[in-house]
């Protein structure tokens, strides 16, 4: 079958579409038959290099099709876990030791087939679309847990979303406006603003050009945001600083413009400022993310859907920061 491959971490030269050896269900597996595939920036980490990936490893954490054993349609859950560890027993799987992302950790989804257990596979309404569906899982249980979860957004409160645009931002763009709160979302092009907006955004600011932290003090009344959501890190991470209110939350998912940025940790105690980091969620977090979905409330935003063997396009789109949403590969 054919598969997006990396066999040594590089740049786009290191992704192959490969033949590879039919998987083959282990006891308790099932056999999803992929009908599309979404590309996340973890697949460029991992095409990059990861010391936590093991190489020649298949990429993607995310996809929909039909389950082979059973003809039902269904999406993919992202994660595994030994099930067993204090963390998994107290339904907090994320922390646990042997947590295993698809297309990270072992063989993921941008391919013909894959065979998981079968708890991972969720089936999915004949309302959605297989893009919609692969478009969703990692993105939107990534933004609950940040959002709901960890942040604790309540209705009325103020969120600001770095780089909106990206599946993670836009799939936080919606839950908070599901949940009630005022969000202020940024993007570095015209283009993007103004599809920010239609998509519900109550500010949108350009922070190509624009001081966010002051037009932020603006939009507040000096207050500052309630949560801010920052997974751009090197970056933005001072900004983000600047423009939580005391007593607010910054939430993190990643570090896209670097891991390792300048902090006054006198910001941070002073003014009693919460960091939280937060890496993908559990299974109820899954199911509770899918329901707006599922039920239509929540359209998942699909940038572009290209086949599988243009997998190096999708890549320097994402790493050119040119996607408002999901780019879906169909294999």
């Amino acid at each position: 079958m054919k598969a997006v491959r990396v066999s040594t971490p590089g740049g786009l030269e290191a992704l192959h579409v490969a033949d590879v050896p039919e998987p083959v269900p282990a006891a308790g597996e099932l056999t999803l038959e992929v009908r599309a595939a979404s590309v996340n920036h973890l697949d460029i980490w991992v095409r990059r290099g990861l010391p936590v990936a093991k190489y020649p490893i298949i990429l993607g954490a995310d996809a929909a099709g039909i389950i082979r054993e059973t003809g039902r349609r269904a999406l993919l859950s992202p994660t595994l876990s030994c099930g067993t560890c204090e963390f998994c027993a107290s339904g907090e799987k994320p922390l646990c030791v042997k947590y295993v992302i698809l297309g990270e950790h072992r063989d993921g989804s941008q391919a013909e087939r894959i065979c998981v257990p079968a708890e991972n596979l969720i089936p999915i309404p004949d309302t959605l679309s297989f893009e919609e569906a692969a478009a969703a899982p990692l993105v939107y249980l990534t933004a609950w847990r940040m959002l709901i979860t960890r942040g604790r957004l309540a209705p009325s409160e103020d969120v600001l979303i770095w780089s909106a645009g990206a599946g993670v931002g836009v799939a936080c763009l919606q839950l908070a406006r599901l949940a009630g709160a005022r969000v202020v979302a940024t993007a570095s092009t015209d283009e993007k603003c103004a599809r920010l907006k239609e998509l519900g955004a109550d500010f949108v600011l350009n922070h190509a050009r624009e001081d966010v932290p002051r037009r932020i003090r603006e939009l507040t009344s000096k207050r500052g945001m309630d949560v801010v959501v920052d997974y751009i890190g090197k970056d933005t991470w001072g900004k983000s600083i600047q423009c939580v209110r005391r007593g607010g939350r910054i939430v993190t998912c990643g570090a896209t413009s670097g891991h390792d940025p300048a902090e006054d940790l006198r910001q941070i105690f002073f003014r009693q400022i919460e960091i939280l980091g937060c890496t993908m969620g559990n299974n109820k977090e899954l199911l509770d993310a899918l329901r707006p979905i599922f039920e239509g409330r929540i359209k998942p935003v699909i940038d572009r859907v290209l086949p599988l063997t243009e997998v190096a396009e999708a890549h320097r789109r994402l790493e050119a920061r040119g996607v408002c949403g999901k780019i879906i590969l169909r294999p």
